[in-house]
């Protein structure tokens, strides 16, 4: 007579097994051993949900839910560690992602890609509301079906969000260029202030450059605020700026708002050595590695920290919760946070190669030691 392990016994009566597969196990062979019989029950388990996701942790069992994002410049750089973020959540959840969207900020393509996500059934969506007036009705849409939809990177306009998403995760964007101007005010007083942005008017950072004005405008210093269209492409947008400072040549404050046009910025002031013809600050957003060596070298006092990596991680937790709890849980309201990075404080960024900010690919634990800064 065969002997079967105590253990396998208990955790067969314990799972909802089908009959058949609790039947094959407990007839099998070889489960003498504890590690024979876990082996065995592992296999029964996967067999017996080829679609369904084991549980994990805490969590129970649960269908595969896949969660497509919607993003805007689909190859940008900037949105590599979002990526990596989307699949280490989904990875340790037990469900996927799919990247889509548009590869030049072209609205049309995005709600295209909205259309088609809800025509397939997904079971969340993650969508950067770049327009306040294009993807009310696809949300709507999605929400009717029972698609829930959050928004991240960027969230309609400060007086309308554009959509009836359950939750924004990202930064606050007005609130990022308002403390980007005041961080210059703390080192001008009086003079010409360029604020460039690659794209006037698209949402995600549109609200950056207006924070920023406003911020001038409330000091009641006397300064002269000019905003600046570059260009989404880097090089041309390169040429608008040199121009620009060539033109301007007493200028005291350059600021950017994306990352393109603020790497563009450190390579100016770089070039023309403005720092020794009375420039009193430069700074914008974002990592990109040309930027972080301008900060490093003082030729950009500053740039912004907006964690594109919890950009994707966090969509993906809210989107499963909802599902996990029958939209009990439903998505909050979460602001991915500004960090101002400095000559003080970019020497980690410079020489940590991590998928948390899109320099490696790697999954890794970075190490760290000593105090930490107080807020």
């Amino acid at each position: 007579m065969r002997r079967i392990d105590p253990a396998v016994e208990e955790a067969v009566d314990r799972l909802d097994l089908s009959r058949v597969t609790r039947r094959r196990l407990l007839s099998g062979t070889g489960l003498a051993s504890a590690s024979l019989a876990a082996t065995a029950l592992l296999t029964a388990c996967a067999e017996d949900q080829p679609t369904a996701q084991g549980a994990l942790g805490n969590f129970p069992k649960t269908p595969k839910w896949k969660f497509v994002f919607v993003c805007h410049v689909t190859t940008n750089p900037f949105f590599t560690p979002t990526q990596y973020g989307a699949e280490d959540a989904c990875k340790l959840l037990g469900c996927e992602y799919q990247w889509t969207g548009s590869v030049n900020s072209v609205v049309a393509e995005m709600v295209d890609a909205t259309n088609t996500a809800i025509s397939s059934n997904a079971d969340g969506i993650a969508l950067a509301v770049v327009d306040k007036a294009a993807f009310r009705g696809p949300v709507d849409k999605a929400l009717d079906a029972g698609i829930p939809v959050v928004s991240y990177n960027a969230d309609g306009a400060r007086d309308d969000v554009g959509s009836d998403r359950l939750a924004y995760i990202g930064q606050g964007l007005y609130e990022s260029g308002y403390a980007l101007g005041q961080r210059a005010l703390a080192q001008i007083d009086s003079g010409d202030v360029a604020g460039f942005i690659a794209t006037p008017g698209q949402l995600n950072i549109q609200p950056r450059i207006d924070g920023a004005q406003q911020a001038f405008k409330d000091s009641g210093k006397p300064i002269n605020f000019t905003s600046v269209a570059t260009n989404a492409d880097i090089t041309q947008g390169l040429s608008i700026i040199d121009a620009y400072v060539q033109g301007h040549q007493g200028v005291a404050g350059l600021l950017a708002v994306d990352a393109g046009s603020t790497q563009s910025v450190g390579q100016t002031v770089a070039k023309y050595k403005l720092r020794d013809k009375g420039l009193k600050v430069a700074g914008g957003f974002d990592l990109v590695p040309e930027t972080l060596a301008a900060v490093k070298a003082g030729d950009l006092d500053y740039t912004i920290d907006q964690q594109p990596y919890l950009q994707g991680f966090l969509p993906v937790f809210a989107l499963y919760l909802y599902k996990l709890s029958g939209g009990l849980l439903s998505p909050t309201q979460t602001n991915t946070g500004l960090l101002f990075v400095t000559k003080d404080n970019v020497d980690p960024y410079q020489n940590s190669k991590t998928r948390y900010e899109g320099s490696d690919t790697a999954p890794k634990l970075v190490e760290r030691s000593g105090p930490i800064a107080h807020g």
